[in-house]
């Protein structure tokens, strides 16, 4: 079991989820307009699978989160380019482009970041409620 004892482990967790979402989308972004001498060498996007970690005491606490179990190339094809010119062109003068959706991409950047930022905004909170509880007493 995940050693998950508060909601600041909780939001640790899930923003380093979104930091590596961030991260195979900067990789996948980087590599958008890349070109291989075949479809095998042809940059495949990648994407992080994530799973549900449960604390110890879940039916106590009901506290879970996210972690990332692998990041995995998605099964897609390399785009077949006929550039007889290009220093890559195959015997036939086709380049592979790589298989990266870069719409596909933004959305998911744009997603990763707002998830990255509603965390940060549970961590924040949380710390201004526990000093406010703490200046109560004064």
């Amino acid at each position: 079991m995940a050693k998950i004892q508060n909601v600041f482990d909780v939001a640790a967790r899930a923003m380093n989820a979104q930091i590596t979402r961030l991260n195979a989308v900067a990789s996948n972004l980087a590599n958008a307009r890349t070109y291989a001498s075949s479809p095998e060498e042809a940059y495949k996007a990648i994407k992080p699978v994530f799973a549900t970690q449960y604390a110890d005491n879940f039916e106590d606490l009901g506290l879970a989160t996210v972690d990332v179990e692998r990041v995995v190339p998605l099964d897609r094809d390399a785009e077949k380019i006929y550039q007889p010119d290009h220093p890559k062109a195959d015997e036939g003068g086709y380049v592979y482009a790589s298989a990266v959706n870069v719409e596909e991409e933004m959305v998911d950047m744009f997603e990763a970041s707002r998830q990255y930022q509603n965390n940060l905004e549970v961590v924040s909170t949380l710390r201004s409620l526990m000093a406010r509880t703490a200046n109560m007493g004064r």
